[in-house]
């Protein structure tokens, strides 16, 4: 089994010590480093409380030698293709799937809409009802009642009331009163 440690905690931008530091209990960077590396055992303990830090499954933590594991290999900036100084892993979306202990979800796309093509899965980050103002003016689902659904901006909020703009063009903007969540969109994967 190959460990994944580095590479997480590299794309969620954090440092050894902040990694350290993030379990529970605390450890220490040198610690984390050993684990990264191999010089330490990386035991089931061990990954669930790393895991727990990084907020990600503890399976995310391994991947076996066989399965070949996609690499970034370039970077794509204003002067074109740059190749990187080496090549680092790339961490699936399914990988961060429970990032900053935050409920996720995907909202599947069957048809054009806005910007939306059919294929595309967008990746939600559930919010409470009290943090929705850090969504305004990003897309956003939101549960009505009788099992629907409202998708869309997120254009305005009221006390209770939750104002939508669907993405579809000459759409009304609808209204959610006291919505148990909000999920704002954060990424989206789309297959070419």
């Amino acid at each position: 089994m190959i460990n994944r440690i580095r590479d997480i905690r590299k794309s969620k931008g954090l440092t050894l010590a902040e990694l350290a530091e993030a379990c529970d209990p605390p450890t220490t960077a040198q610690t984390i480093g050993r684990l990264e590396t191999g010089m330490r055992n990386l035991s089931l303990k061990w990954m669930e409380r790393i895991a727990g830090a990084l907020g990600v499954d503890a399976e995310a933590l391994v991947r076996s030698e066989e399965t070949p594991q996609a690499q970034i290999v370039a970077e794509l900036t204003m002067a074109g293709a740059e190749a990187l100084e080496s090549p680092r892993e790339a961490i699936l979306p399914t990988d961060l799937a429970s990032s900053e202990g935050a409920a996720r979800m995907v909202l599947s796309v069957s048809a054009s809409i806005g910007e939306f093509r059919p294929g595309d899965l967008l990746w939600l980050r559930q919010l409470s009802p009290e943090d929705a103002g850090s969504a305004i003016n990003r897309d956003c689902l939101v549960p009505r009642p009788g099992g629907r659904f409202a998708f869309g901006r997120l254009i305005d909020r009221r006390g209770t009331l939750v104002g939508i703009l669907p993405p579809g063009a000459g759409e009304k903007q609808q209204v959610v009163d006291n919505p148990p969540w909000i999920a704002v969109a954060d990424m989206l994967v789309r297959r070419l």
